[in-house]
C-alpha cells in the first residue's frame, strides 16, 4: 500500500530535518544524521546503533520507483491481467477459511470482506508473494532519495519503534520495494497506528498472521474515512445522451438523481438512493461504466493509481458475486508516450496533472475532461488521438 503524506511526514516537511540533510548527499552521512536524530528523540543509543548497523543503499529500489509502467495500461487490459479465475477461486476459499475474521472486519470496522479480499489478492496473492526487498534498506534508500523524502523518512523512525517492540528485524524483515510489509502491504507508521492483533498473540505480525493483516487493513481503511456498511462501486448502464461533462469523480449527484437521468444498475436496483455518487467511465463513454460511492475515493488513500483503485474496487464486487463487466467498445486510447505528450500540453495550458509520467491518473483525467468540453468534444475524460491532435 502506497500512502500519501502522514501527519508525521507533514510535520517533517514543514519543520525540516534537524540532524541531517533532508535528502541526498553521502549515504553514510545521511544515515549518521538519522542515528543522531533518533537518539535526540529519546531512543537508546545502543538500540539505534543496532538498528542501523546493517543498513545499506539499494539501487534496485530506485529503479523500481522509477518504473511503474503497468499503471499505464487501460482499465480493461489491467483488470483482465490481474483478476484471474485462480484469484477468484482462492478468494472464495479464503473467505470461507477466515469467515470469523471477516465477520469482525464487517461488524467492528464496517469494511466488506470483498474489499479486503481484493486488496489481499492484488497486493500479495493472499500472502504468497510479499516481496523480498530488505525493508530497512528500502526505506532508508527512499528517504535518502530526493523524490519523496517527506514520506519515507518518518517511516524509518516508525520501523525503529517496531524494532523496539519486537516486531521488526532490520536484517531479516522483507517486503515490497517501497517499504510496505506483510500480506496487505502496510508501511511501518501505519502498522504502528492502525495495526490490530487479530490472533491474540500480543504482536501485530502482518507477514505471517492473516487475521492480523486483515483486521489491520480494515482498521486502516476505517481510519482513512471508510463509511461503514456502505457500497463503494457498482456497474451501471448509462444512456447514450447523458451529459458526459458531469461524469467523473469531480462531479457528484445523489443516486436517485442519476436514476432520473437514466442511469441503471446492470445487475439489479441501485442502493443508497440518497448517497452521493459519481458516474465513472474508465475508458470513456463507449467502455465500462460504474457508479462510484464515497468509499471508492477512500481507496485512493491506499493506492493513488486510478486504474489500480478501479480494478481493486471492481474485483471486490466480483468476489461478492457481481458479473464480469461489460467492456463495451471503447475508442482506442493513447500509449504511455502519447499520454506524456498530452500531459505536457495540458501543463502548458496551466493544468496540474500530478506530474508528466505517462499515467492516466485522476488529475490528468480531470484536465482532459475540461479540455474536451472547451473544444466541444464529448467530455468523458478518455483521451484520444483526436484530442491530442487538437491540442
Amino acid at each position: 500500500m502506497m500512502r500519501i503524506l502522514t501527519a508525521a511526514a507533514l510535520t517533517f516537511a514543514m519543520t525540516g530535518g534537524a540532524f541531517a540533510q533532508q535528502c541526498g548527499g553521502a549515504f553514510s552521512g545521511f544515515v549518521d544524521g538519522l542515528r543522531q536524530e533518533a537518539v535526540a528523540n529519546g531512543h537508546a543509543s545502543e538500540t539505534v546503533n543496532s538498528f542501523f548497523r546493517s543498513v545499506s543503499q539499494n539501487g534496485a529500489v530506485i529503479q523500481a520507483d522509477r518504473a511503474q509502467g503497468v499503471f499505464q495500461l487501460p482499465f480493461t487490459e489491467f483488470s483482465r491481467r490481474v483478476i484471474s479465475q485462480n484469484r477468484i477461486d482462492n478468494g472464495a476459499r479464503n473467505a470461507q477459511r477466515y469467515d470469523g475474521v471477516f465477520d469482525i472486519a464487517e461488524t467492528q470496522f464496517g469494511v466488506s470482506r470483498g474489499v479486503l479480499l481484493a486488496f489481499w489478492a492484488l497486493e500479495t496473492d493472499y500472502g504468497q508473494v510479499q516481496g523480498d526487498f530488505n525493508t530497512l534498506n528500502a526505506l532508508v534508500t527512499l528517504a535518502h532519495d530526493c523524490r519523496r523524502p517527506e514520506l519515507f523518512r518518518p517511516q524509518v523512525f516508525a520501523a525503529l519503534e517496531l524494532y523496539e517492540n519486537g516486531d521488526f528485524d532490520p536484517v531479516n524483515t522483507t517486503g515490497a520495494w517501497a517499504g510496505e510489509i506483510g500480506q496487505v502491504q502496510m508501511l511501518p507508521e501505519d502498522i504502528l497506528t492502525r495495526g490490530v492483533d487479530g490472533d491474540g498473540d500480543g504482536h501485530v505480525t502482518l507477514k505471517t498472521s492473516s487475521p492480523d493483516a486483515l483486521l489491520s487493513g480494515a482498521n486502516m481503511l476505517r481510519g482513512l474515512g471508510w463509511r461503514a456498511n456502505e457500497p463503494w462501486l457498482v456497474e451501471v448502464q448509462v444512456p447514450s445522451n447523458l451529459d458526459w461533462s458531469i461524469t467523473g469523480l469531480d462531479h457528484t449527484r445523489s443516486v436517485s438523481e442519476w436514476e432520473q437521468m437514466g442511469v441503471r444498475g446492470r445487475s439489479g436496483a441501485l442502493s443508497g438512493a440518497n448517497l452521493p455518487a459519481s458516474v465513472v467511465l474508465p475508458q470513456g463513454r463507449n467502455g465500462p461504466a460504474f457508479l462510484a460511492y464515497p468509499n471508492f475515493s477512500v481507496l485512493f488513500e491506499w493506492n493513488q493509481s486510478f486504474v489500480y483503485v478501479a480494478t481493486a474496487a471492481y474485483f471486490a464486487t466480483r468476489l461478492e458475486g457481481a458479473p464480469v463487466f461489460n467492456a463495451g467498445n471503447p475508442e482506442a486510447g493513447l500509449s504511455g508516450d502519447e499520454i506524456e505528450r498530452l500531459q505536457q500540453r495540458l501543463v502548458a495550458r496551466g493544468y496540474d496533472v500530478g506530474g508528466v509520467d505517462g499515467i492516466l491518473g485522476r488529475m490528468t483525467r480531470a484536465a482532459v475532461q475540461a479540455e474536451q468540453q472547451r473544444l466541444g468534444m464529448p467530455a468523458d475524460a478518455w483521451p484520444t488521438r483526436a484530442l491530442l491532435n487538437a491540442l
